[in-house]
């Protein structure tokens, strides 16, 4: 049995949670946040703490906070030679204390407390200064995960900022075709099989591949005709920009 503390309360460390006690391999000890009422939230069984000098003794400490709190935070925990790993995907293993082995246990996925996850389908990114740490770390995301890979610090921060693009861009994106449709009172909902279609694509299809549209096709009206929509919009500039990426891309 693999024992982990987690070292944080939002909703990485709650998914991270939940997935472990789910898992027959792995046990959390603990959760520690300086936070009182964050902890709330985790079930009654697992023992919680606020004081860093209560922290228990654990195989794997997995620091699940802010990317800027990561250097200080580690800095501060008061025991050395401990497995200490973050769950940042932007951040480099050398930026963790020298105080304590390091590593990286990045899961590749986007996390709201609200929504469950299937973790046996999430990437689980590692990274670590020696051997028989990666192979803990390996055990415990094979417990979790089906698909569990190593990737270095630099890779790492590549595949950060291409999540970065498919997911938080992509969601703006939503955010501005929602607004576009409550301008004349019509609902996303029109939108989500369509959503759901090019989601789907790229299971079979390259990315390239599956690009459709007015900018692809090199259709002027079409465009002319939605520039003409936007005359006043805020959005009229972005719809220009990735139009025209779009057409440099294939080009067009």
């Amino acid at each position: 049995m693999i024992k982990v503390v987690i070292l944080g309360a939002g909703n990485v460390a709650s998914h991270l949670c939940k997935a472990f006690e789910d898992s027959k391999e792995v046990s959390v000890v603990q959760v520690y946040n300086r936070n009182k009422n964050s902890l709330q939230s985790f079930p009654p069984e697992i023992n919680t703490t606020t004081c860093l000098l209560n922290i228990k003794d654990a195989d794997i400490y997995i620091i699940a906070i802010a990317d800027d709190a990561i250097k200080p935070f580690s800095k501060s925990l008061p025991f050395t030679n401990k497995l200490v790993v973050h769950t940042s995907g932007s951040k480099a293993m050398d930026k963790l204390s020298k105080t304590n082995r390091k590593g990286v246990f990045y899961p590749l996925q986007t996390f709201s407390k609200s929504q469950v996850v299937d973790f046996s389908e999430i990437p689980i990114c590692l990274e670590a200064e020696n051997k028989d740490d990666l192979k803990l770390l390996q055990n415990l995301g094979n417990s979790i995960s089906k698909n569990v890979q190593l990737i270095n610090s630099e890779e790492r921060s590549k595949l950060h900022l291409a999540a970065v693009f498919v997911n938080n861009f992509v969601n703006y994106l939503y955010q501005v075709g929602s607004d576009l449709l409550l301008e004349d009172s019509l609902s996303f909902d029109l939108l989500k099989p369509l959503i759901k279609e090019t989601a789907n694509k790229i299971e079979t299809l390259n990315p390239s591949k599956s690009q459709t549209g007015p900018a692809k096709r090199n259709d002027i009206k079409t465009i002319e005709n939605h520039l003409h929509l936007l005359k006043d919009s805020p959005y009229k500039n972005l719809y220009q920009k990735l139009t025209k990426a779009i057409q440099k891309k294939h080009n067009n």
